[in-house]
């Protein structure tokens, strides 16, 4: 390294050694709006299809739009941060949040209210996307991999959290009041980016360059073997979650006669396994390297789903098997995202907020396809929630061998080696 890189490094104000806890609590918040407004109103499935007149698979649709939403908008709020900064974006787009979940609460109709979940996905995104993005900004190398470990360990919690609240109120206040807490939760957001987030963003390092650039940077990358297969294993085994966040009230409730708060608390005992595998791999990533514990994740993730399946098929499936089996599946989701989602920022350092964006639309866009698709076989059943699972976590088990090995040794370096500072680290003066 030379000392020119030194310098670089040490003349960069916005480079923290590790960020400080309050800001990764409010970034936590902000990435974890994705399973506040999935799950808190899962337990209410039924109760919706019943009060709005409508289909399991409208009800379905309901959560297809959001992550449709979700993904589209990070396609645009990522480059827009790129070149705008990543504050202002981020809470304008925490407002509208808060003004979509309170169309959902007062929706006359289910068009309305899938409607409004995809404006609410669409502003929902900023929180992850420029999340991502403004960890990118403030660390870099292994540092990176577990800050974002760490940030997705705080925000881990709300899929926990989530439907335990939406299974405990759906009775009392029924799915509209589910959505007022929604928009008092976005609100509560929206004050925290306020009053605890900076801009990570020096506008001297923001980009200056119109629509057709960032679409190249976005072609650059997903021409880029190793972003492109870490994406894809993220993606493939988020499909795998959605199928089984998307079908599992319908199984849970129909199939093995659970009722919505027992419902509500066997999913919150899978989801505290993302907690603990973010933990884990927050202490064992700086150890082991991040390679290795992807590869740890996905093995887990398809051998899960591979004894799932078996057992599914064979129509004999306890549901305390079905309960271990999805815990460990969720756990290992947890040890491939975080780790896929690193390795792959590390492969945009000039323009991360392009990269989120992308990581995020490919994922919520795969994700939205897999939510309906199990839909197609009835509520009755589990065996499509079994096949979609297994179908995405074989690819994601096929993506990990493309993304195997680092294409060069500054790969290798900057996600193994803390003292490591690599010139792709340094922010470009163009930006």
């Amino acid at each position: 390294m030379t000392a020119t890189h030194h310098a670089l490094r040490s003349s960069e104000p916005s480079r923290l050694h590790r960020l400080p806890a309050r800001q990764l609590v409010v970034l936590g918040l902000l990435c974890g709006v994705s399973p506040f407004a999935t799950d808190m109103y899962l337990p209410a499935f039924t109760s919706m299809q019943a009060d709005l007149s409508t289909s399991a698979s409208l009800v379905q649709l309901t959560l297809t739009t959001f992550l449709v939403g979700f993904a589209f908008g990070q396609l645009i709020i990522g480059p827009v941060s790129d070149r705008f900064g990543r504050r202002r974006p981020l809470l304008m787009a925490t407002a509208v949040f808060a003004i979509a979940n309170a169309v959902c609460a007062l929706a006359p109709g289910v068009w309305v209210f899938v409607g409004a979940r995809f404006l609410a996905g669409f502003a929902g995104s900023a929180g992850l996307v420029i999340g991502r993005a403004i960890v990118s900004d403030r660390v870099s190398g292994p540092r990176a991999a577990r800050s974002l470990s760490v940030l997705l360990m705080i925000s881990s919690v709300a899929p926990v959290v989530a439907p335990l609240v939406g299974g405990a109120l759906v009775d009392p206040i029924g799915w509209r009041g589910i959505f007022w807490v929604l928009t008092g939760l976005a609100v509560v957001m929206f004050f925290g980016a306020l009053l605890l987030l900076p801009e990570s963003l020096q506008a001297r390092h923001r980009s200056t360059e119109g629509v057709g650039a960032a679409i190249a940077t976005g072609r650059g990358l997903l021409r880029d073997r190793q972003f492109s297969a870490n994406v894809a294993v993220y993606a493939l085994g988020f499909g795998a979650m959605m199928a089984y966040v998307s079908a599992s009230p319908f199984v849970v409730q129909n199939v093995y006669g659970l009722s919505a708060r027992e419902y509500s608390y066997d999913f919150a005992a899978n989801a505290s396994m993302l907690t603990v595998s973010f933990a884990a791999n927050a202490y064992f990533v700086p150890r082991v390297g991040a390679h290795r514990m992807r590869a740890i994740g996905v093995g887990g993730l398809f051998l899960s789903t591979l004894i799932f399946a078996v057992l599914t098929f064979s129509g004999h499936t306890p549901l305390a098997a079905m309960l271990v089996l999805l815990a460990i599946n969720v756990g290992s989701l947890g040890l491939t995202s975080s780790n896929s989602t690193a390795l792959a920022m590390a492969r945009a350092p000039h323009a991360a907020g392009t990269g989120s964006a992308l990581i995020g639309a490919i994922q919520f866009g795969f994700g939205s396809v897999m939510s309906p698709l199990v839909g197609l076989g009835g509520s009755g059943t589990a065996v499509p929630m079994a096949i979609v699972m297994l179908g995405c976590s074989s690819g994601a088990l096929g993506a990990s061998r493309f993304a195997r090995l680092p294409t060069g040794e500054s790969d290798l370096k900057a996600l193994h080696d803390p003292e490591y500072v690599d010139e792709a680290s340094v922010p470009s003066p163009m930006l």
